[in-house]
């Protein structure tokens, strides 16, 4: 079995050497040993790599990225898991197209000013509700006093 040390699979890959020891400590990877202060991995790490930039790029979250192989460090894809990303994609979708259509028609609206533009201004109370949602999420609820 040929091993390969963490610069060669960080050029075969374009993953940083740091992201790879990240992934590793994270127990997303692991290495086989050392050769002098490089680590070595067998050419499994190669797949387990592009799976785990497929999933970052899909959204999920490196915990869940990590439940995605099997104690083999195969893959083990969790079907419903995948079908709720799936839909949330969709849902992101919808909401950027809507965005891109409304900020097409204000580039392109006649209206003397943006501020005059329904649209815009329909853009606008979207942003705020959406930062209100934000912040009030972020709050932390008041301690009653005993």
């Amino acid at each position: 079995m040929k091993l390969l040390d963490i610069s060669e699979i960080s050029k075969q890959t374009g993953v940083a050497a740091s992201a790879i020891r990240h992934y590793e400590e994270k127990g997303l990877i692991t290495s086989l040993g050392r050769r002098g202060l490089k680590r070595l991995f067998s050419a499994d790490v190669l797949d387990q790599l592009a799976l785990i930039t497929l999933g970052k790029t899909a959204g999920f979250a490196l915990d869940d990225i990590a439940k995605m192989f099997g104690p083999d460090g195969r893959p083990a894809l969790s079907r419903p898991n995948l079908h709720l990303k799936a839909d949330e994609l969709d849902r992101q979708i919808e909401r950027l197209s809507v965005l891109r259509d409304m900020i097409r028609h204000v580039a392109e609206c006649k209206a003397p000013s943006h501020m005059e533009c329904p649209k815009f201004q329909q853009l606008i109370r979207i942003s705020n509700r959406r930062k209100r949602g934000r912040v009030e999420k972020k709050r932390v609820p008041e301690r009653s006093k005993p």
